[in-house]
């Protein structure tokens, strides 16, 4: 099946990533994970995303889904689903890089009433050439926009 044309900026992404994270909040203790991301396409507009994170001890942590969409090829909307309850619409800037791309996403937040309140959240993904790193930070449980996670994600070879 065909990338759809609207995605070609975003082409690199497709595959599977990798690799080892580190987490920090001031409500919380430190703690590292290895995380696996997934961008898979069906042809239309827009890449299909999985998340996956476990614990050094191989214990699931947490998972995230949803859709990156590419607008005009210069604006990025990234549509996030979280089993913690939130959902997050991300949008920022395409930015195009020697050996890849960058976006940096500030996301509105919707909290279901049973969820831990998130105000807003920021996303910046760095791919260089193999390479795609990782930054997210969160204003949440009365905190302001604070550093949370990153990670280093190497493509897979073989999309696993």
């Amino acid at each position: 099946m065909e990338l759809h044309p609207a995605l070609a900026a975003v082409a690199g992404l497709l595959g599977t990533w990798r690799g080892e994270g580190h987490g920090e909040y001031p409500t919380i203790s430190s703690f590292d994970y290895t995380e696996e991301v997934a961008f898979s396409h069906a042809g239309k507009p827009f890449l299909q995303y999985l998340q996956r994170t476990w614990s050094p001890a191989g214990v699931p942590m947490h998972t995230e889904t949803g859709f990156l969409r590419v607008i005009e090829g210069q604006r990025v909307e990234f549509i996030l689903a979280q089993p913690t309850g939130q959902t997050e619409l991300a949008e920022g800037q395409l930015e195009a890089a020697t050996e890849g791309l960058r976006f940096r996403l500030a996301a509105r937040i919707a909290n279901s009433a049973s969820a831990k309140q998130v105000d807003a959240t920021e996303r910046d993904l760095v791919l260089a050439g193999d390479v795609l790193t990782t930054r997210f930070a969160m204003a949440a449980v009365g905190q302001p926009m604070t550093h949370h996670l990153a990670s280093e994600l190497r493509r897979q070879p073989d999309g696993r």
